[in-house]
């Protein structure tokens, strides 16, 4: 069998097309579970690290969630119309806006706590290719630890 230079060109032959697809499908997936409680996905993984955290630097966040600055302003802004977090200037370092979930945040925490187990049963994947392929995506992303 004799391939063509362009065959790289070939979408069936890129890794991003199908992780792009997916990453869209899971989201789409995630919708209706977290349309009960009032968040868009990407407010569900901001809330996913204060309930973990409770503060953090919006660098660091940034960082943690692969998301640049001009698509967390706008965001943590809404949140914090919500009341699920407040913004403040690090007194150390006013360059540092730090981010701490309010009490509403966390009382949304106990309605989220469904939403895994919910999304776990639109998955084809058995758990063991679920861990694997966690495993090789945050291999992907340079982090071993996920």
């Amino acid at each position: 069998m004799t391939f063509s230079k362009y065959d790289l060109l070939k979408l069936e032959n890129q890794i991003c097309f199908p992780l792009y697809a997916c990453s869209r499908e899971i989201i789409k997936r995630y919708k209706p579970f977290l349309d009960e409680i009032d968040l868009t996905y990407t407010q569900y993984i901001v809330m996913m690290v204060l309930w973990e955290r409770r503060t953090v630097n919006v660098k660091e966040l940034g960082e943690y969630l692969y998301l640049d600055s001009g698509t967390l302003t706008p965001l943590l802004k809404k949140m914090e119309s919500k009341d699920l977090l407040t913004r403040t200037r690090s007194a150390v370092d006013e360059r540092n806006l730090i981010i701490e979930i309010t009490e509403q945040g966390e009382k949304l925490k106990e309605q989220a706590i469904n939403v895994p187990m919910q999304m776990a049963q639109c998955s084809a994947l058995e758990p063991g290719e679920a861990a694997e392929l966690y495993r090789i995506l945050y291999k992907m992303l340079g982090r071993s630890e996920g």
